[in-house]
């Protein structure tokens, strides 16, 4: 169903409330309420056959007797009469529609079915948007439209809020209103059984009134479109979200994980986590936080770092912030030395020279005003808070007055924190008023910088779009799918140590080479064969913690010990687990490392968002720390570095004592190279890597078990589409110069500045529709770091004369959410004009575009670019003029007409 329709939900011009009543505390009665009080300034039709008006406004007695076609209807009646009022409103036309009532997929219909089914059924048939059931409705304050039974209205403003409670949308709203904080759009999903959360990202993400968008989440029920929705939207604007149900679970839906068997290992918020990092949505617990988040994220300007410098007038309160930020795992900095040289001058003798800055508690207006220069123009912080402890010897508003004058003036990120409620309640509505972030404790202020830092950081990792292999990195990628089929057509889900290891060391991952003994006197052979010292350990499908069982045995200095040790193995095992089967014994060269730290690495499926990959400290502390970090392929080295710092085990490979700092680079590599392997081979459903040995000479894979799938994967198991490996192609010039045709890489970067460094500006005119200079790093990234999902950029590539990689041109596709329609733009370097360029890559384009469905391309062209116009004639686009003058719209439809040469 069409992601157009939902502008008749959020921008309708007529609304029928059917079911509407004047009876007192009745759904229908406050619905309608709400939308008169609302000032909608469209037709609102009411529909009740017992009644001939409500509210003051004349009734109709069925949707027949309507005189128009609503835009949106709001359904307030038992939930036995939906089905037919839908199958009404479907056949009129209506495209959006409101189910207020509850226990849809609970309450049977005249078949036997559930309601929430049927509904459903004719919603796909007619083309008709459901939001709900359960749902508390929809605000739109700019637009006078309050389609909800609350009881608290909400203000018009710029933030748009997305709940799947009634009782925490009821609670924001109410929590709001005195706070004059204001909302574009306010949406109760309620039960989604139509609309999501996608879809309403979406909608928000791209609509030009929203600068940020809160989200209450309590599950999330659709996979692929909430992340290409949430990455999308996180890319234009803040995403900030309450995710609820922090209590830790097990994670639904895996079975017997290989080495997550351990209560509390890896839960579901533990998943929610990684998702949210992954998708650039900020996650903070409480409401205060929720709109904290917002005041800083949208009012400050972006930090490039993590330093905070405080500035106040009591020490108690300057201590509370420090303390408040070494909680969310920050340190205040110390001061440059200039800073001091600066401030010693300014400060009373007896200053201790510390960040916070205590300028003591009668400091006048002008020693906040110095003070606050020169942090800014020596550039000392990232961001600055000042906090105000009002009292009897100070002027607190002439305070305020003077810090929004500095600020103003030098420019800066600055926070305020004037404590107090009643008090300082005139201040902090000033510093709102001025556009400046402004909180009522040190914790608060603290928290909303930390905020801003793990904004960043979440941002760095949004921006990340990873290759699916790197140009040094060749797995042996067929013998690797050998091992798994070969167990597959066995009918084995489980892969024998040694099979799993042959699997990683196809993709260059060092193992320790595992041989296996049938017997005690095998073990014994092998271990002559190999050479002493060895390990040995047991053997069972049925037994996971190996030594729990006295099931391993170390440093193993002859054949005979290895031999005794195994039959010792044997003994213990039918003592303590009679019921398992032994399958035999591992024996493995005894590697000795003495600075070697031990790693876990794993890859567990989550039943809805796929492949997770799994990182902590391994071995038995596993078992004791439990504390591991989680994060969705496919990973690059950033992200992959980035699941290091994540976890607790980031802290064992610095050097410590005698320890040189491990290979924390080996790692990652590590890391990059298992989410390449799950990427690849999608029957793989768990692994895990424990122990895995790091030290300053590298990793080394100690032991190693894989679970497969027998059953087809799904081609979107992934949550985040890699690298379309597959869609390059090479091309031949009219020159025959050889070039490759390949969607964009992050990696693309420096080549794309070149590459634009050396197009005219008449050509950029005519590509961006105004000059520009050079693009931002910002700007570059969205050009470089593209949703698959969503987008298509393909790139000619070449080599020049140096044998460099260069850029010669790029085309563009941009989906609707819909994959109805995609606008393209298309852009050739200046001096590699009349090649071929073009019309090579508006070949590849438009291929693209067809195979994956879409069934329009358009575009905007400037009437002055001729030759453009010319190109896009060749391959069969309609031309014709837009409301702008000097801009033609330009249209191809993709499944009626044959691509043109």
């Amino acid at each position: 169903m069409s992601f157009r329709y939902l502008q008749s939900l959020f921008n309708p011009q007529s609304i029928a409330v059917i079911g509407a009543s004047a009876r007192p505390r009745r759904i229908g009665s406050v619905v309608m309420r709400n939308l008169l009080a609302g000032g909608f300034g469209g037709a609102i039709m009411p529909v009740n056959p017992k009644r001939d008006a409500v509210a003051g406004v004349l009734t109709y007695p069925s949707v027949a007797a309507l005189p128009r076609t609503p835009d949106l209807a709001i359904i307030c009646t038992p939930p036995s009469a939906i089905p037919g009022i839908l199958e009404q409103l479907g056949e009129r036309g209506t495209r959006a529609a409101i189910v207020m009532a509850s226990q849809l997929g609970t309450t049977l219909g005249t078949d036997g079915r559930p309601l929430d089914m049927t509904i459903m059924e004719i919603a796909r048939r007619h083309g008709v948007r459901i939001l709900g059931g359960s749902t508390l409705g929809v605000m739109v304050p700019q637009a006078g439209l309050n389609a909800t039974f609350s009881q608290v209205g909400g203000l018009s403003g710029n933030i748009g809020f997305v709940s799947q409670s009634d009782a925490v949308g009821t609670m924001v709203l109410d929590w709001a209103m005195p706070r004059k904080i204001g909302f574009s759009h306010f949406v109760s999903l309620g039960d989604a059984l139509d609309i999501g959360f996608g879809e309403v990202l979406d909608f928000l993400g791209s609509d030009p009134g929203t600068r940020a968008i809160l989200m209450y989440i309590e599950s999330i029920r659709e996979r692929r479109s909430f992340m290409a929705a949430a990455r999308a939207a996180a890319r234009n604007k803040p995403v900030v979200a309450i995710k609820a149900g922090r209590a830790q679970r097990a994670l639904p839906g895996i079975g017997d994980p290989l080495f997550l068997d351990s209560p509390g290992l890896i839960g579901n918020d533990d998943v929610a986590d990684a998702v949210l990092r992954r998708a650039g949505i900020l996650r903070v617990d409480h409401l205060n936080e929720l709109f904290g988040a917002v005041e800083t994220v949208v009012r400050s300007r972006p930090i490039h770092g993590d330093r905070l410098v405080v500035i106040s007038n009591g020490g108690g309160a300057g201590i509370m912030a420090e303390d408040s930020l070494h909680l969310g795992g920050y340190a205040l900095p110390d001061l440059y030395p200039n800073t001091l040289t600066r401030l010693r001058r300014l400060l009373p003798p007896d200053w201790n020279g510390r960040n916070p800055i205590a300028i003591r508690v009668d400091a006048p207006p002008k020693r906040y005003e110095d003070v606050l220069k020169i942090l800014c123009e020596e550039q000392d912080g990232d961001a600055i808070l000042v906090i105000h402890t009002p009292n009897a010897l100070t002027p607190s508003m002439e305070i305020a007055e003077s810090v929004i004058k500095t600020i103003r003036s030098v420019g800066g990120n600055l926070l305020t924190c004037w404590i107090g409620d009643e008090t300082s309640a005139a201040e902090r509505k000033l510093f709102a008023d001025s556009g400046i972030a402004t909180f009522d404790t040190p914790e608060n202020a603290t928290r909303a910088f930390v905020h801003m830092v793990n904004h960043r950081h979440t941002r760095e990792v949004l921006m990340q779009a990873p290759p699916s292999t790197s140009e040094n990195f060749r797995p042996d990628v067929e013998g690797a799918r050998t091992v798994v089929r070969r167990a597959i057509a066995e009918g084995r889900t489980r892969l024998t140590e040694p099979e799993a290891k042959h699997i990683l060391a196809a993709y260059e991952i060092p193992v320790v080479p595992t041989h296996l003994a049938a017997t005690p006197q095998d073990v014994s052979a092998i271990a002559t064969e190999l050479g002493m010292p060895v390990a040995v350990t047991v053997m069972s499908r049925d037994i996971r913690r190996k030594w729990e069982v006295g099931g391993v045995a170390l440093d193993l200095e002859t054949p005979e010990a290895a031999e005794s040790a195994a039959q010792a193995m044997l003994a213990r095992v039918a003592t303590a687990r009679p019921d398992v089967r032994i399958s035999g014994f591992a024996v493995q060269p005894m590697e000795t490392r003495p600075h070697t730290r031990q790693l876990i690495v794993g890859v567990v499926t989550d039943p809805l968002f796929g492949p997770m990959i799994v990182f902590g400290e391994g071995g038995r502390g596993l078992e004791v720390y439990r504390n591991l970090a989680i994060g969705l392929p496919p990973l690059n080295l950033p992200l992959a570095h980035d699941l290091i710092n994540r976890s607790r085990a980031a802290g064992l490979l610095d050097a410590y004592h005698n320890h040189p700092a491990a290979d924390r680079e080996g790692v990652a590599q590590l890391l990059t190279r298992i989410s390449q392997l799950i990427v690849d081979i999608p029957e793989i459903e768990e692994l895990d890597v424990n122990p895995l040995f790091v030290d300053d000479q590298g990793v080394l894979a100690v032991d190693a078990h894989i679970q497969v799938s027998t059953t087809a994967p799904s081609p979107q198991r992934l949550s985040i589409r890699p690298y379309p490996e597959d869609l390059a192609e090479a091309a031949t010039l009219r020159d025959g110069r050889k070039i490759v045709l390949r969607p964009i890489r992050p990696e693309d970067e420096p080549t794309h500045y070149e590459f634009l460094s050396r197009v005219t500006p008449e050509d950029i005119l005519f590509r961006f529709f105004h000059y520009i200079g050079t693009l931002p790093r910002t700007e570059m990234a969205r050009l470089t770091q593209i949703d698959y999902d969503r987008e298509m950029a393909f790139i000619a590539s070449g080599r020049d004369d140096s044998g460099r990689p260069e850029t010669l041109g790029v085309v563009r596709a941009v989906a609707d959410p819909d994959n109805h329609t995609a606008e393209f733009s298309i852009l050739v370097r200046s001096d590699m004009k009349g090649y071929g360029i073009g019309s090579t890559l508006m070949k590849k384009v438009i291929r693209y575009a067809r195979e994956r469905g879409l069934r329009v391309l358009v575009g905007e062209v400037m009437a002055e670019n001729e030759p453009m116009l010319k190109l896009l004639k060749v391959f069969g686009f309609t031309i014709k003029g837009s409301e702008e003058p000097g801009i033609l719209a330009v249209r191809l439809m993709l499944q009626e007409q044959p691509e043109k040469t």
